[in-house]
């Protein structure tokens, strides 16, 4: 059939033509002849036969249309009982999943503590049983030997004095024949089983012989999977159980090791296992604000050592946290000088970005994982691809393990609005994301506040055990009890303006400022002491002020003094109390009056600067030092489908609203907005546009802005960014799909339009993909509250837009760059398409008046398609280049 216009001048409307149509009710089976619908048919305008109603609609005599209502009450009762249990029963499955693997890590934990024990046991047995054999041989030999003494000396009396010259040789036993021996050996039984075993423990104490206990089904000893083995997850846990069982008891035979033990140990090699080395060693490191001259850090000289803990302490505004960042290479909008060396070379941090383990102030975790989750992932995509699965899981249990979060383990962390487990777990939960990539330095930013002492106390043990291993960690420190305080090997005191105070052993603190006048108090905790001093609430009684306590430092160790802090060198030599410590700074502070053009042109090239600096920073290519090969964008892909799957089985609540929205709003619509021969329903679709728009675009945004600060610390961890973006984009696809779906489960069978509803599913799935994309676009590059205001405001714009007239080259290039212009046309000529026969004279009319075209249905999908690509290539380059400030 010709469904184009042909090549008429003027086309004839229906309204001034109606003489020529059917009325509604009737068809016309020839030119001349009009009949009435019969009852359960229907007769559109200008019908040429009658059209019966499908199964569940009623159609009267008479009537144009079929009544679908039935349709839509099944379909609002089926899809919301569906909503409803999913509303209800969506976390069910993942509950239902994670007690399973519970009941299975539990046995595996079971197995292994029963054979640990087993071996206690036999342990014990074997060495009673060498001590009672040691015992009894001991008695038997003073035994035999007092009778053997006792014979010997009434023989040697009996020879002597019958043949005194006959000598030693007598002494001799004389000489079995052979067969006589070998008839004594038959006559003797063998030794049993348990004689063999304990000369073999005789022979070898430290031997496991007869240790053969058979736990459950299987040998633990002997058939045990040994590395490429190990298939199942009973097997793998199993595997890191025992690994975990025999750290610990290795960790307590070193703690009860005598110098003996100290000595055996070192003639056996134990090996112990070390990560790569990163020292870091700075000299005059300075940060001032670009644009003022206000110094954050300033003449900051030291080195942190692997296998070493070291704290920063100082009063609030010193630059602990500036300096960390300085050391992790995260200070953005200031100007560094000095130098800082990795391993004595002047090489940039960014080169060990794959070990090296930054642990925020704020506990970033996602509230909607369960702790394992959280740092099952994290080792995944920061450990090396090669790394054997089992040795993965062996990582993340110890470090649960270490950190006491057994417990919780299968607990999600929580949100605001979501209760999840404590805060003392969740800060640990926020080291262990770092810990699990097994860092070779680990910098912590406050990891301790708001910590009770055990809590702390129990993660500076995990830390010091990671430092065992040649992890170099540095951390903020605020108010340490005592013997929090005396586990840290090396201390950083800052005073106020970033300046150093104190860098060196903790041991050694109290006895440098004891020899500069400052003693602590008799029952004052030391660290809280040195602060107050260098907050200036306390002053010591010798006369030292907190202003002259870094230039004293500077002098202790020959470091070069600023020439603004001389006048404090001054004093310090003169010993002179009376000085004023309150004396205007001159020199390079002082700023000269500018006037407010220059002071804004001076703000305007700091800000553009800022932003080089920023996106400098941000595509950024380094050499790799750390080698080590983190897995590729296909990988994590992988690994990002399976997280966010679960988040979203999680919120399959929001979900359920979303879809609830839509199908409200398609049943609405559909009744008002009844299909007129006339516009081909350009009404109804025209709310259809801007109602799916604006429902898809404000569920979409969720997508990007509630996990922003996640995904900036994965990002800078080095997790791959394409990899988050296209596993965001996949999982909401499934949305793209099902949301047209559900709307038009309502919309079509309440308006009832004449084309086929694939075709207007065709046209909404294009639509959602497109809004979709913009919607990922302004969730990155915009705050949640303004972002969701565009979200509201762009479907309505510019779809008022797209329905202006066309008089002008501006607005017919403004309204083909509007999307919803694309989608109403798809509607309309899908619509258009099943007007056949005599419609064909009015057809051509109402498109043309429109600026529509019949044969343009695949390229109005194809511009919606491209467009929501271009609005995700657009949202990927926001995602990279807007990163935290």
């Amino acid at each position: 059939m010709d469904h184009t216009c042909g090549s008429a001048d003027i086309w004839s409307g229906v309204v001034n033509n109606s003489d020529i149509f059917c009325s509604p009710g009737s068809y016309c089976p020839t030119t001349t002849r009009r009949v009435s619908c019969d009852s359960g048919y229907y007769c559109r305008m200008g019908s040429t036969h009658q059209m019966a109603c499908s199964k569940f609609s009623t159609c009267n005599p008479n009537t144009a249309t079929q009544n679908m209502h039935a349709y839509g009450a099944l379909l609002i009762v089926a899809l919301s009982t569906v909503l409803i249990f999913i509303y209800n029963c969506s976390d069910q499955v993942l509950a239902t999943r994670e007690r399973r693997k519970a009941k299975s890590r539990e046995a595996a934990a079971r197995q292994v503590r029963e054979t640990v024990q087993a071996r206690e046991r036999w342990k014990i047995a074997k060495d009673a049983a060498i001590r009672n054999k040691m015992g009894m041989q001991d008695q038997l030999s003073r035994t035999f030997s007092r009778r053997k003494s006792v014979k010997q000396g009434e023989q040697t009396k009996v020879f002597s004095q019958a043949n005194p010259d006959t000598g030693n040789s007598l002494l001799q036993p004389p000489p079995v024949p052979p067969a006589q021996s070998s008839a004594a050996t038959k006559g003797q039984k063998e030794p049993s089983n348990l004689t063999k075993m304990m000369n073999s423990l005789e022979n070898d104490p430290h031997s496991n012989e007869g240790f053969n206990l058979q736990i459950g089904d299987k040998n633990i000893k002997k058939q045990m999977p040994k590395g490429r083995q190990l298939h199942t997850q009973s097997q793998i846990l199993r595997y890191a159980y025992g690994q975990i069982e025999k750290e610990k008891a290795q960790q307590e035979k070193n703690n009860n090791l005598t110098f003996s033990g100290i000595i055996s140990m070192a003639q056996e090699g134990e090996e112990v296992v070390t990560r790569p080395v990163i020292e870091v060693a700075f000299k005059d490191l300075t940060l001032t604000l670009k644009g003022k001259r206000k110094h954050l850090l300033r003449c900051v000289t030291g080195k942190i050592m692997p296998s070493r803990v070291s704290a920063v302490m100082g009063p609030s505004g010193a630059g602990k946290t500036t300096f960390l960042s300085a050391l992790a290479g995260k200070t953005r909008g200031c100007t560094m000088t000095g130098s800082i060396l990795i391993n004595g070379k002047p090489e940039s941090i960014h080169c060990y970005q794959k070990i090296i383990g930054y642990v925020p102030q704020d506990d970033i975790v996602h509230g909607n994982l369960t702790v394992e989750e959280n740092l099952r992932f994290s080792a995944r995509c920061r450990l090396s691809a090669d790394l054997p699965k089992h040795d993965k899981v062996l990582i993340v249990e110890r470090v649960i393990e270490t950190l006491g979060l057994q417990a919780v383990r299968d607990s999600l962390v929580g949100t605001v609005e979501m209760r999840g487990i404590s805060g003392g777990q969740k800060k640990r939960v926020n080291v262990g994301l770092e810990m699990v990539m097994e860092p070779s330095l680990l910098i912590l930013d406050e990891p301790t506040t708001g910590l009770d002492s055990a809590s702390s106390t129990l993660l500076l043990k995990a830390l010091r055990r990671e430092a065992l291993e040649g992890v170099n960690i540095c951390m903020v420190l605020h108010q340490p009890s005592y013997t929090l305080f005396r586990m840290f090997d090396d201390i950083i005191f800052l005073a106020k303006g970033g300046l150093t105070a104190y860098h060196g052993p903790v041991k050694k603190v109290e006895e440098y400022f004891a020899g500069i006048g400052i003693t602590v108090p008799d029952r004052v905790n030391p660290p809280d002491h040195f602060i107050d001093i260098l907050e200036g609430l306390v002053k010591p009684s010798t006369g030292v002020t907190y202003q002259q306590l870094p230039v004293r430092w500077m002098l202790h160790n020959g470091y070069p003094v600023p020439p603004d802090m001389l006048h404090y060198a001054d004093e310090i030599s003169a010993s002179s109390s009376s000085s004023n410590p309150n004396l205007a700074i001159k020199g390079a502070d002082e700023a000269s009056d500018k006037s407010f053009a220059g002071e804004f042109w001076e703000d305007m090239k700091n800000n553009v600067q800022m932003r080089k600096d920023h996106i400098e920073a941000t595509f950024l290519k380094t050499k790799d030092l750390s080698d080590r090969r983190t897995p590729g964008v296909a990988r994590q892909y992988r690994y990002y489908l399976g997280r966010i799957g679960k988040q979203q089985l999680r919120e399959a609540k929001s979900q359920a609203v979303d879809y609830l929205l839509l199908l409200v709003a398609g049943a609405i619509l559909g009744t008002l907005t009844k299909v007129n021969d006339e516009t081909f329903g350009s009404l109804g679709y025209t709310y259809t546009v801007i109602a799916v728009s604006l429902l898809c675009k404000i569920a979409a945004l969720r997508s990007f802005s509630m996990d922003k600060l996640q995904y900036w610390r994965e990002s800078a961890s080095g997790i791959s960014n394409l990899a988050h973006f296209l596993s965001k984009d996949t999982i909401d696809l499934f949305s793209t799909i099902v949301k047209p779906l559900i709307y038009l489960s309502m919309f079509y069978f309440f308006s009832n339009p004449r084309s086929s509803f694939g075709s207007n599913y065709a046209v909404l799935v294009c639509l959602v993909y497109c809004v979709t994309g913009m919607a990922y676009a302004l969730a990155i590059y915009f705050e949640p509250a303004p972002a969701q205001l565009w979200a509201v405001l762009l479907p309505v714009v510019m779809t008022l837009i797209a329905n202006q007239t066309r008089d002008s080259t501006f607005m017919k290039i403004l309204v083909q760059m509007c999307y919803p212009k694309w989608a109403l046309e798809a509607f309309i000529i899908a619509n258009a398409e099943r007007y056949t026969g005599v419609w064909l004279i009015t057809r051509c009319s109402s498109l043309m008046n429109s600026g529509y075209n019949v044969s343009d249905w695949p390229i109005c999908l194809a511009v919606l398609i491209f467009y929501g690509i271009v609005a995700r290539v657009v949202a990927f380059i926001c995602l990279i280049i807007t990163q935290k400030k």
